[in-house]
């Protein structure tokens, strides 16, 4: 059972996610995970990734650093056994009103003077979750600071699946067409490693690229409620952009 302050924390953030869209989660893991989790994605990088399917990873302009590795669960028993504790699986469960699913773990890379921007999108545009209760943990391998592209979420911007088209940048299939960035409502999420931030999945969110000399490594464990089903109507509206981009 939960000790009553972290439960005061965990109501907290349930309320933080519920108005705003996404929230944050101090110390979600402790210091000896992160070094696990980083241990774990060495040896995908190192042994794995030279197997993996072409479309389950993403490298930087350049072709040498790691932009992205998708579907760890399905190259690593461990992502899938971390992305289903109980621990984690409760708060998701509060934070989507009912069974969470978890459905992928990936990484967001930003290597150092390498890693690229994320515009800013919806991840329900290619989710495509009728109702969108799905939901992504960003957890922190690295520190995330202000200049080495840290993630921003745009507050109270989760009721509305707003127009998106395609991108055209490997490993963010869709852009939003006019995204309504406030700066006022924008909040970064500034994390020391095992921090953890977590988003709807039509909450508005973007990064800048890395700039510095220090790498910034994302963990993301992304959930859907059992009840949600994929649109037809959205699943269409994403090949369709999909398409037309690849046509032009």
């Amino acid at each position: 059972m939960a000790e009553p302050a972290a439960d005061v924390l965990l109501h907290a953030a349930v309320q933080q996610f519920r108005e705003r869209g996404y929230a944050r989660l101090p110390r979600w893991f402790s210091r000896d995970e992160i070094d696990d989790v980083r241990a774990h994605l060495d040896r995908v990088v190192r042994d794995v990734l030279p197997t993996m399917d072409p479309d389950d990873y993403v490298l930087e302009p350049g072709g040498e650093a790691v932009r992205n590795l998708w579907r760890l669960e399905h190259y690593d028993p461990y992502f899938a056994e971390l992305g289903n504790t109980p621990r984690l699986l409760d708060i998701i469960g509060r934070l989507l009103d009912g069974d969470p699913l978890l459905i992928a773990v990936e990484t967001f890379n930003k290597p150092a003077r390498q890693g690229s921007a994320v515009p800013p999108h919806q991840d329900n545009a290619y989710f495509c979750q009728v109702p969108p209760d799905v939901l992504t943990v960003w957890v922190a391998i690295d520190p995330t600071t202000d200049r080495n592209g840290p993630v921003n979420y745009l507050a109270d911007s989760q009721d509305v699946l707003l127009p998106h088209q395609a991108s055209g940048i490997p490993g963010n299939s869709m852009v939003l067409i006019e995204p309504p960035i406030d700066t006022v409502r924008a909040e970064r999420g500034l994390l020391d490693p095992g921090d953890a931030m977590v988003h709807h999945s039509q909450t508005i969110h973007w990064s800048e690229p890395n700039r510095t000399d220090q790498p910034r490594c994302g963990m993301l464990l992304v959930y859907r409620a059992a009840h949600t089903k994929t649109s037809p109507e959205l699943r269409a509206i994403y090949t369709a952009a999909q398409t037309a981009f690849a046509a032009s």
